[in-house]
């Protein structure tokens, strides 16, 4: 496989993040460098954790994309899980960094320089990253299926956002918090610039830090739990029984189990067929029932085993 195909298989949100995290993380240290401002080093260190992370999750969501091998034969879902909790160790190191430097400041604060230069890099930011958060709301709504447009995009994203590939969960949750931290330290800057409160670009340096660390704390949990093998979602697990149901000669799910790895469902599952049928005839069943299940990107593997009616209704919503 060439190295563009490879590419091409990896998360689109996570792609375009870690490259304009990587524009704004040397344009907000030149920036740091030149005016001395605690809150932009705070947000250049964001930017940095983010650019790495979401480089992190970019190779990894493409590598989770390989096909299984006779050696794993459940494929790679789950290593894009493994990158994301790699990219929860950066955060942290990020936040604990950026808690220190705001620390420093309160206790020894002093005024920055070049407000302006400042000023122009933090709505830059808050403009790419609020850019890089709309694509991540765009994408959601895509892998959810929810067929959102135009501003019912922003609040689909915030409810089925657990729905959403590992990768896009990350960028979203970490936009989040880089375009509200650039709003932070713009705040800081002109508070502490116009006030003579100086321990202010601390203030917010911190809060940036802490912030850091709520994110570093939700996307560990998430892919702790990815990363040992969980239930679907309930959604997904309606939306694969209503496709099973919908064949005309299955009357009933007598047992259903679906396993997500990375952004992969895999189903188990024991279906009723109408009285009477040959076997070849409920082969073809399976078969049938099996190539509307695999209409569904997200399905990565189906195992069905079939059984004749029992006259009892199992399979119910709750």
């Amino acid at each position: 496989m060439s190295l563009l195909a490879f590419l091409k298989r990896g998360n689109k949100s996570s792609g375009i993040a870690a490259v304009g995290n990587t524009a704004l993380a040397i344009a907000k240290g030149v920036a740091a460098a030149i005016s001395g401002s605690g809150a932009m080093f705070a947000t250049t260190l964001h930017s940095v954790a983010d650019a790495l992370n979401q480089g992190f999750v970019f190779f990894g969501s493409a590598i989770s994309e390989k096909e299984a091998t006779k050696r794993f034969p459940s494929g790679f879902g789950r290593v894009v899980n493994l990158f994301v909790l790699i990219a929860v160790i950066v955060i942290s190191i990020m936040a604990y960094e950026t808690i220190h430097k705001g620390w420093d400041l309160i206790v020894h604060p002093h005024e920055s320089s070049d407000l302006w230069l400042n000023i122009i890099i933090m709505i830059l930011a808050i403009l790419t990253d609020g850019g890089v958060l709309v694509k991540a709301m765009k994408e959601i709504a895509h892998e959810t299926k929810s067929g959102a447009k135009g501003f019912s995009v922003f609040t689909t994203s915030f409810k089925n956002v657990r729905l959403a590939a590992p990768p896009t969960r990350l960028v979203f949750y970490e936009d989040i918090i880089a375009t509200f931290g650039a709003l932070l330290a713009l705040i800081s800057i002109i508070l502490a610039h116009l006030t003579g409160f100086y321990f202010l670009d601390g203030v917010g340096t911190i809060l940036i830090g802490f912030l850091l660390v709520g994110i570093a704390i939700k996307i560990g949990y998430e892919n702790t739990l990815g990363l040992i093998g969980v239930a679907a979602p309930k959604e997904i697990e309606d939306r694969v029984a209503d496709t099973i149901l919908s064949d005309p000669d299955v009357v009933d799910i007598k047992d259903m189990r679906i396993l997500q790895e990375g952004r992969k469902y895999h189903i188990e599952s024991y279906i009723e067929l109408k009285a009477g049928l040959s076997l070849a005839i409920a082969d073809d069943i399976i078969y049938r029932v099996r190539d509307k299940l695999f209409k569904d990107p997200d399905v990565g593997d189906v195992r069905m085993g079939i059984l004749e009616t029992d006259n009892i209704t199992t399979w119910k919503r709750d």
